[in-house]
């Protein structure tokens, strides 16, 4: 009788250790002097200081069924660059700046043509961002993952002075609206996606090319999550809100940054959508539809005192003015002009 081993049931220890090894030298680029290398090995320790009042601000997100594609393509840095990027756009929101990621790998069978490639994707971008990798888990289930499936998770922290925090509860009747440009879809939307586009039993459909992206459907639905760190962090004092735009698009989220009474109204002539959205749509998408799911071509939405707005738009180029808050006259607590239904 063949005796029993952890290998001859799915999981090769030597391998683990040395995908390990691996996983922290990717971390270990990403630390800064706050990164505590001695203690404990079981968790990751992180000095904070610098502040006097410091709130922490984290998030917890995965990137979903873009994974589905990402597996299909055999293309992962950019899905690590996303998990990053996701988390960061959420704490943000808050005013906050980014301090470490601790990430989560959920895989059937360890393979170093998928794990490495990840975890170059998260350390850039977390490196973009002064943000540390300091710690994570990387499981095996080949109970739960077959073939080339599994999934993906990270918990970004932050920190902001209590006084700093952006709140949205100053935000009045007259206050403009700032849309940032996304990406593209970034990581919202995918089960759609791949059903109009019939990805599942026709992966192939990756590989077309489109004049109007100027590549393949593939390369377009893996361009990385946009990161708005940088971009928003010299102009937190001027702010009064921001909504990240992910699932649920402007219709789910906007209210999310809305105090009770007020509205937002959209002009959506104010912004050009990058092809892809009109692309879905013409799969047989309802507009109010798009508008529920995508970004529709705004990664994130600002809210700023009418005084605020050249200056922020001159600061951000790629910033426009596509709205401004009203008083909610019905049960709509986002309309657009012109109206989409």
């Amino acid at each position: 009788m063949i005796p029993y081993s952890y290998k001859s049931a799915g999981i090769d220890r030597i391998e683990t250790e040395d995908l390990k090894d691996k996983i922290a030298s990717f971390a270990s680029i990403t630390h800064d002097n706050n990164v505590v290398k001695s203690g404990s090995s079981f968790a990751g320790i992180y000095r904070l200081s610098g502040y006097t009042k410091p709130m922490l601000i984290s998030s917890t997100d995965g990137v979903g069924s873009k994974l589905n594609i990402a597996t299909l393509l055999d293309h992962y840095e950019s899905i690590g660059v996303d998990l990053v990027n996701l988390n960061v756009n959420d704490i943000i929101t808050c005013g906050a700046k980014p301090l470490f990621l601790l990430d989560y790998i959920s895989i059937g069978k360890l393979d170093h043509q998928v794990i490495e490639p990840l975890m170059r994707g998260m350390a850039w971008a977390c490196r973009a961002v002064e943000c540390s990798i300091i710690g994570g888990e990387t499981a095996q289930a080949p109970d739960l993952y077959r073939g080339n499936n599994f999934d993906i998770a990270g918990t970004i922290v932050g920190v902001v002075e209590e006084d700093a925090i952006i709140d949205f509860n100053e935000v009045n009747k007259g206050d403009v609206l700032l849309g940032i440009p996304s990406s593209g879809v970034h990581t919202n939307g995918f089960t759609l996606i791949r059903s109009v586009f019939d990805i599942d039993n026709k992966p192939s459909a990756l590989f077309d090319h489109y004049m109007e992206l100027g590549h393949t459907l593939g390369e377009e639905l893996l361009v990385p999550h946009r990161n708005y760190y940088l971009l928003l962090e010299p102009h937190f004092n001027n702010l009064k809100a921001i909504a990240h735009i992910t699932g649920g698009g402007l219709i789910g989220n906007l209210p999310r940054v809305l105090p009770p009474g007020l509205a937002a109204v959209i002009n959506t002539d104010s912004w050009d959508s990058q092809p892809i959205f009109s692309m879905i749509q013409a799969k047989g998408v309802d507009i109010v539809e798009m508008y529920h799911v995508f970004n529709m071509g705004l990664g994130m939405v600002l809210i700023c005192e009418p005084s605020k707005a050249d200056e922020l738009q001159g600061a951000m180029q790629s910033a426009r003015i596509i709205g401004e808050v009203v008083s909610q006259i019905d049960d709509r607590r986002v309309m657009f002009n012109p109206a989409i239904d």
